[in-house]
This record gives structure tokens, sequence and C-alpha cells, in this order.
């Protein structure tokens, strides 16, 4: 299968940096694996890594911003060595991952089934509560059918690698997630990238090879650097215009997107239009694990097919317990995704309003565009010395001098919260020449 460039979702100290789809550094590498010579007690293969230094470079110069150790709960607060931090980098729009709930649900879940299942779906790792979970997440996304894997990454994996064959062709997004990328790779057809949201050359893509009976479209809903939404009523359209599938994949948009937080394709009011939905309970869900739903005869061919599920170990029963109660909880209070658009307008028009370029954001994803690296991570170093905890987007995730800082918001900041982190963000924008 052709290789395809991803955009990974951004890491947040440190002894080895984040690594994108293609194997490389979140920042660039300096490592090299070519035919100088070997490293003392290193075998070849292990030259790149062993002359590997990047990251000792950026922690010598107090920048390096990855491997953050938390010692608290994810929550709008959070403590990193000792120190108070007001939490804007991450995916828990909702709130949920610590509220007394679903902890409860979670600690009733351990006490009666233990602390994991001892196998896969597919043999003996498939509990009662599995199948609530599938079947709530179903009902909830409004389809007939749904599969629960480990992890959302694995979700991609599994899904795509068993549709695509080696006659198919995949049509991908530049901006689509690394799980996606890689869910391609592992199958055996032919990867096709459009540039992001153009919807002109994915429609020449198409039509170049509409003899092609499998063709497979796979976007991002809601995109994790940029925020932005993808274009589904004319994806849908050109989907059926050349007879192609549609997978999307909503980790960023369930929860958030939609009448009851039930995703993009309820957002647009197309659920029947998209065939198969990708999602994670890691984000808005508040625990861990990955889903599709779709139609009952897809759902069955990949409990059979999708390597990712059957030969991994099934999600644990204090996983599983959190994600339906997180569900539970959404779907009963409104409220919380009201609050999590008002936050998100607030930090949107408040950070534009101070001359900050926030992209096309849509989304409580809102990138704070930096330009160039170095500047990027001193932006970052400033904000996490003044109690604000961001994440840095910086090359291969962003074309070059294009770095950013992603900006997330959650349901239960407070105004106060947010107000707090924009002006700090004035401030240091203004000291840094970015605004």
């Amino acid at each position: 299968m052709n290789e395809a460039t991803d955009r990974p979702a951004s890491a947040s100290q440190p002894e080895a940096p984040a690594r994108n789809g293609n194997g490389s550094a979140p920042y660039g590498s300096n490592g090299h694996s070519g035919n100088g010579a070997a490293v003392s007690g290193a075998a070849p293969i292990f030259r790149k890594a062993m002359n590997f230094t990047r990251h000792r470079e950026l922690m010598d110069q107090g920048i390096y911003p990855y491997f953050r150790c938390i010692d608290s709960p994810q929550d709008t607060v959070v403590t990193i060595d000792g120190k108070k931090m007001l939490m804007l980098g991450s995916n828990s729009y909702m709130g949920l991952t610590n509220d007394p709930r679903v902890k409860e649900a979670a600690q009733e879940a351990l006490l009666k089934y233990g602390t994991g299942c001892a196998g896969s779906r597919f043999l003996n790792g498939t509990l009662d509560i599995h199948i609530e979970l599938e079947r709530e997440i179903a009902e909830f996304m409004g389809t007939e059918s749904a599969l629960a894997f480990t992890t959302g990454f694995q979700a991609n994996l599994g899904v795509i690698s068993a549709l695509v064959g080696k006659d198919d062709l995949v049509f991908i997004d530049r901006g689509d997630h690394a799980s996606i990328v890689d869910g391609c790779r592992l199958g055996f057809g032919r990867i096709l990238k459009f540039r992001h949201d153009d919807m002109e050359q994915l429609e020449r893509l198409l039509k170049a090879n509409a003899a092609t009976p499998g063709k497979l479209i796979v976007v991002d809903g809601v995109y994790s650097m940029e925020g932005d939404i993808a274009d589904l009523p004319k994806i849908v359209e050109l989907a059926r215009r050349y007879e192609a599938g549609i997978i999307v994949d909503d980790a960023h948009g369930v929860g958030v997107l939609g009448p009851h937080g039930n995703g993009t394709a309820a957002h647009f009011g197309m659920t029947d239009e998209v065939d198969l939905v990708v999602g994670t309970f890691s984000k808005s869900l508040a625990s861990i694990g990955g889903f599709v739903v779709g139609r009952t005869e897809i759902i069955d061919y990949l409990k059979h097919h999708a390597r990712a599920l059957i030969f991994s170990a099934s999600i644990a029963p204090p996983c599983v317990a959190a994600a339906r109660k997180a569900m539970e909880i959404i779907r009963a209070e409104p409220e919380r995704i009201e609050a999590l658009w008002r936050n998100t307008r607030f930090m949107q028009n408040g950070l534009t309003s101070l001359g900050f370029d926030v992209g096309e954001s849509q989304t409580p994803i809102i990138p704070v565009l930096i330009g160039d690296m170095i500047q990027c991570f001193k932006f970052w170093r400033a904000l996490h010395d003044g109690g604000i905890f961001v994440n840095p987007v910086v090359p291969p995730a962003t074309a070059p001098n294009q770095t950013l800082i992603r900006v997330s918001v959650m349901a239960t900041h407070t105004e106060d919260q947010l107000a707090g982190a924009l002006e700090a963000m004035e401030k240091i924008g203004r000291e840094l020449g970015v605004i």
C-alpha cells in the first residue's frame, strides 16, 4: 500500500518524543540511518536512535513540551510538580473524566468483573456489559449496530484494513488522523490523498478512478489540529455519484456536534447517508476504547475480519462502565453541550479580538497560529510558567513555519478561567510579537 502523510494529535517531559505515523519526531529529527560508523555496542539498525538528540537539545533550552507528568485527575485544573495549572489542552470536552458518577460506575464494575477480561472479544473477552455498551452507543449514534474496540486507534486500524483489499482504493484527506493512515497501510489497497478539505481535488480523483468498483472515502468529522468540520454534505454527494463508501472518524465530534452530541453526521442531518462512523470513548465519553457503528451486516463482517479486534484483549470492565455512564449523563444533561459551545464562542471571539489567527476553527479545538517553531515553543513555555497547560503543534503535524498552540475548551470551564487565559495569552503574544 502506498504511504500517506498523517496529521497526528499532538502529544503533551520526556525520555523520548512522540512519533507520527511515518516514524518521525514531532519537531523534526537529526537521527541518522545512513552508512556512518556504528555506535559502539549497538547494531546498525539502532543507529538512528543512538544519534537522535533533538529532544535533549530542546530540554537544555527549557522548551521541551512533551510527556509532562500530571499528578491529578484530568479536570479544568490539574497539578504538575505540585503546581496548579489551568487545563486548556484536554480532549475531555464534556468535562466528565473526574465526574463522581463516572468514577463510581467504574468502581462498581471493577468490584463485580475485576480488572480485565484476559482475552479478546472473539474468544473469552465478551462480557454482558460490552454488549450493553454496543447497544447503547448504536442507539446514541442513531445506527443499527456497533462494535467496541480496545482503543480508538485500533478501531481505525481494524475497520479500514478489513474493508480495503488489494484491488480497492481509499481516498483520505491529508489532515486525517494518524490512525486512519495506519489503517490504510495495513490494508492492501491503494491510497489516494487529497488536499485538506479540497472537494474539487477529491472529485477529480474519484472521477479518474470511476471504473474501480471498490472505493472508500475516509475523513475526520472534526479535524484534531485545525478544529474545522469536514464538508460532509459534499462528500456524501460525491460518494453517491461515484459509488464510494464513507467512513467518518468522529473522535472529536461525539459529544460536541449534533443535536444530542451524536456527532458530525447528525450535525448535518445525514446520519443515514454515512456508512460507518468510528469513534472513541477517550474524549467526551471519559474513558478509553473505540467503536464503529453502522449497518448490522457490515458490523458482523468486521467482527470476523478486523484483526485489531480479534487479536487484542477487550476493553477493561471499569472502562466500559465509565463510558456507559458518561453517555447516560450527556443524554440526560443537554446543558453540558450548551455550556461547551458558550465557552467555545467566548474563547474564539476573545482570541480573534486580540488579534490572534485561529484559522478555520468551528469547534472547541482552537488553533492559535504562531509560525516559527522555536517561537511556538517559547510561547508554550511562557504559558506553562504562567500556569496554563496548552499543547504546541509543530512539523510534521503542521507545515513548516505554520506551528500553532492548540487550545481546547471544556464544558466545565468557567468564564473567569477562560478570561484569565486570554489575559495571559495577550501579554505573551505581545511580548513575542505574535500579535
